[in-house]
């Protein structure tokens, strides 16, 4: 049986990452003898990228099968242009290979190109959610999925962008080789955990760090380095040299949250994770640091952070 092929079709000022992270899934894949062939394809034979490094790339297509993967990585885009990102041909021969059973993927703004392509109409789809609702308002006929991952609809895999790129390689890698190949790959390549793509964009960690306060930075260090200990808020306020009070109530200003439900949320999320991947409630929950299961129920069911 011959690799999987893996083409790349590179669009000018392409995001590095959107492309090198994927890339490496594969290539790393291919390294332990996981079948992968990997190529890039592009309209003119150099391609400037955002970050300045220029890129080459073949303009001949290699011939495809239903069992290969067209990869469309992003591009710098504070704003989609009105224009395609690709010409006729590419368009065209994203929509056929799609429609001879093959698939088709993007990172971040190469979700634009899968629409252009006519392959996100009627199907559910992701990209960065700084373009979410361009994206929606573009494509009127494709269903948005909002702050997840990736998302994959016959055959057409999309996701959020930048690091969810290396997800999504993972799990085509998981879905054509098996959960240990993807596993085996995630490792080499250091990466600290394989995410489902129904995960959020922005983690906790993210989430409530847009302020300037830097008390409140540095008690979040403290919680996010040892999330699953006890962590009374007398030893937090010590560690900063502040009351108990003037903790909280700065913590709370800075980031909506009280530092234990700062805490909770880090747990919950990571206990989603560990079930994700097969662990049990119970388990997942004396991992994270709960005595038992039900309290971590009872936090899963809130719907407000």
């Amino acid at each position: 049986m011959r690799p999987t092929r893996v083409v790349f079709v590179l669009v000018p000022r392409l995001h590095l990452l959107d492309l090198a992270g994927p890339a490496q899934v594969f290539t790393t894949a291919n390294d332990f003898g996981y079948g992968y062939d990997v190529s890039y394809v592009a309209e003119s034979e150099e391609i400037a990228t955002a970050q300045g490094v220029p890129l080459r790339a073949q303009l001949e297509w290699p011939e495809l099968g239903p069992a290969d993967l067209v990869v469309v990585p992003g591009w710098r885009s504070p704003r989609l242009s009105p224009e395609p990102p690709i010409g006729p041909e590419f368009r065209k021969r994203l929509f056929a290979h799609h429609a001879a059973g093959g698939s088709v993927a993007s990172v971040c703004s190469g979700a634009d190109a899968l629409g252009w392509a006519g392959l996100l109409d009627g199907r559910r789809f992701t990209t960065h959610h700084d373009l979410t609702d361009e994206l929606a308002a573009r494509y009127p006929r494709a269903i948005i999925v909002r702050d997840v991952l990736y998302v994959e609809d016959d055959r057409v895999i999309t996701s959020a962008g930048i690091a969810s790129g290396i997800d999504l390689a993972l799990h085509l890698v998981a879905v054509g080789r098996g959960a240990e190949a993807a596993a085996r790959v995630a490792r080499e390549m250091v990466v600290y955990a394989r995410r489902n793509g129904d995960e959020l964009q922005e983690s906790a960690m993210l989430r409530h760090r847009d302020h300037l306060s830097d008390l409140a930075h540095r008690v979040q260090d403290v919680i996010d380095s040892r999330y699953a200990d006890r962590l009374p808020l007398t030893d937090l306020a010590g560690q900063v040299g502040v009351s108990e009070r003037t903790l909280t109530r700065i913590f709370t200003a800075a980031t909506g949250l009280t530092p234990l439900r700062y805490q909770q949320l880090l747990r919950v999320e990571r206990a989603e994770h560990l079930i994700g991947h097969g662990t049990t409630v119970e388990s997942a929950a004396r991992t994270v640091g709960f005595e038992d299961a039900r309290m971590l129920r009872r936090l899963r069911g809130r719907t407000s952070v």
